[in-house]
């Protein structure tokens, strides 16, 4: 099912949820009535009882939607087809408040590919928040791990969260600073 607009959804089970902007782990309960305000990079922005809530793809279904597909690696694919999925699977990662995607708002510092003897891979990215108070910090630094580790031959993504240099608004892309109004 596609998201639309204005529609209503209901929690069809128990669900995993995190309180947009504290980033507080919570759930929501089957039957709860809401709507999705932003369904961007397979996760899912809902007002639910005058509250946003963040829900992960993977569990997508609980308010009727699907979950992202399964990510297929090219044949032979090389460390630089493994960094360029990488920072792809990074662009679906967004801030639960505002609509564009964690690379496009400057927030990603390094993105690092490694083989390893075992044929793994490891990745080491750097990243940053657009203030360092953001309750949402860890809940972005999860979800940069957990998109990392849905490409084939990643194991444990080192994803450290850093301050220096801090972020400003001209690290933004020019596509992110119009969309925003920073221009």
């Amino acid at each position: 099912m596609r998201h639309q607009e204005n529609t209503p959804i209901v929690v069809s089970r128990d669900v995993k949820a995190v309180l947009v902007p504290a980033g507080i782990e919570v759930k929501l309960r089957t039957g709860s009535v809401g709507y999705i305000t932003q369904a961007l990079g397979g996760s899912f922005t809902v007002y639910v009882e005058g509250n946003l809530f963040r829900i992960a793809g993977d569990d997508a279904d609980a308010i009727g939607m699907e979950p992202p597909k399964a990510i297929e690696l090219p044949p032979n694919a090389t460390d630089a087809d493994i960094e360029q999925l990488a920072w792809e699977q990074m662009k679906t990662c967004f801030d639960p408040e505002i609509p564009v995607n964690i690379v496009d708002l400057g927030l990603i510092y390094s993105c690092d590919i490694k083989s390893q003897a075992d044929g793994t891979r490891a990745v080491a990215v750097r990243m940053t928040l657009t203030a360092p108070g953001c309750g949402m910090g860890e809940v972005l630094v999860q979800d940069v791990k957990d998109k990392l580790l849905l490409i084939p031959t990643i194991v444990n993504p080192d994803v450290e969260l850093v301050f220096d240099p801090p972020w400003d608004r001209e690290m933004m892309s020019e596509a992110a600073r119009l969309q925003t109004g920073m221009m």
